[in-house]
């Protein structure tokens, strides 16, 4: 470990400090721009922060048409007539392994180099950590999404109000109180939840700031446990167990899970596993889990952390925005939503007073069940 750090330090600081490295000196042609995700190409949340992207990227002139949006994404790259625009992948979900991920990070050092971008956009906390570092007081505007909580753990901005360096970005907030609050409407006898995360830096994050607001008695309901383990034995085994002692859920995370050959479990498989074994209704905080076939959300939007990180990005390349003086920022909360199928699999019957504001017709895990 400690070679490998080495390596990338020499690697990295010849770059950084040789003329050239910081943003393109292009200044009359296209603009450069690097996207570097933490995830994969089949990571739903991806697919939902891209579908953000792609489409600011459209209303604001750098795709010329909807036809480059479906090129960018098959090929990860598009040059319109406005920019060239490259995409790169951290797959932090299935390499979790740290060695692992500072090998992809000096790979993506040393294609950012050669690429010279005007602009990086990074996507959630994994690129963060290992990219956005690299790059902080560089030349380079750096805008992230989708980082849980606040962009100030990981040293990028010196507080929320005045950011002080080359970063800004969108930030996930967390509508954990709003999922619970919905929850709470659907199921008025709930009195008990626990949380179930897998053991990333996602669930971390977002089971701490669940029993930081429970200990300030913010929540519509008592946190009885957390759970939080990499190992999918373990995850299921204390799920079945806390069914019974718990009246819903709080299911913060689960793409981190493994199996007994330490292999990573497709969320797809765990959500699967869950809607056929659990009985008791739950909250999640996401789109993408509803789909699944979770029973409801307030939903932090992964599509709004994409578009409104393209809205930043826009203001610095044609407004001259400063990042160093640009706030970071969280995106309108997306819908109060539920999963029909799963409502109807748990016996509850939904009605027009509980809140919600979008319907989903079928849980993508029980097709053909």
């Amino acid at each position: 470990m400690k070679h490998l750090r080495l390596l990338l330090s020499l690697c990295i600081i010849p770059c950084l400090i040789s003329p050239g490295y910081g943003a393109s000196t292009n200044f009359h042609g296209k603009k450069r721009l690097l996207v570097v995700d933490s995830y994969h190409r089949e990571y739903i949340w991806s697919q939902e922060t891209n579908e953000g992207i792609c489409a600011a990227m459209l209303k604001f002139g750098y795709f010329d048409k909807k036809e480059q949006i479906a090129e960018y994404i098959k090929n990860d790259y598009v040059e319109t007539s406005k920019v060239i625009i490259k995409k790169l992948w951290l797959d932090a979900k299935r390499k979790s392994n740290k060695t692992e991920k500072e090998e992809i990070s000096l790979k993506i050092y040393k294609i950012a180099g050669e690429f010279k971008p005007d602009l990086i956009l990074l996507g959630d906390d994994d690129a963060a950590e290992y990219i956005g570092k690299q790059f902080l007081d560089t030349e380079i505007p750096v805008v992230f999404w989708g980082v849980n909580y606040t962009p100030i753990k990981y040293g990028l901005v010196d507080c929320m109000d005045k950011p002080g360096h080359n970063v800004t970005g969108v930030y996930q907030s967390g509508y954990y109180i709003e999922s619970l609050r919905l929850l709470k409407a659907i199921v008025p006898t709930a009195k008990t939840f626990a949380v179930l995360a897998d053991n990333t830096p996602t669930g971390r994050s977002h089971y701490k700031a669940i029993e930081y607001l429970a200990r300030k008695g913010a929540l519509p309901l008592k946190l009885v446990e957390t759970v939080s383990t990499n190992d999918y034995r373990s995850w299921k085994s204390k799920a079945l167990e806390l069914q019974k002692k718990v009246d819903v859920f709080f299911i913060a995370a689960y793409a981190g899970l493994k199996d007994k050959t330490v292999n990573y479990v497709q969320p797809e498989e765990v959500a699967k596993w869950y809607i056929h074994n659990i009985s008791i209704p739950e909250a999640v905080g996401f789109r993408p889990f509803v789909k699944h076939g979770m029973l409801c959300a307030a939903d932090d939007s992964g599509y709004n952390q994409g578009y409104e990180a393209v809205v930043i990005a826009n203001d610095i390349l044609a407004k001259g925005a400063n990042p160093a003086t640009y706030p970071p920022r969280a995106p309108k909360r997306g819908p109060h939503m539920v999963n029909i199928q799963r409502a109807k699999m748990l016996g509850i019957t939904l009605t027009k007073d509980m809140g919600i504001e979008e319907y989903i017709g079928e849980a993508a895990n029980l097709k053909g069940n």
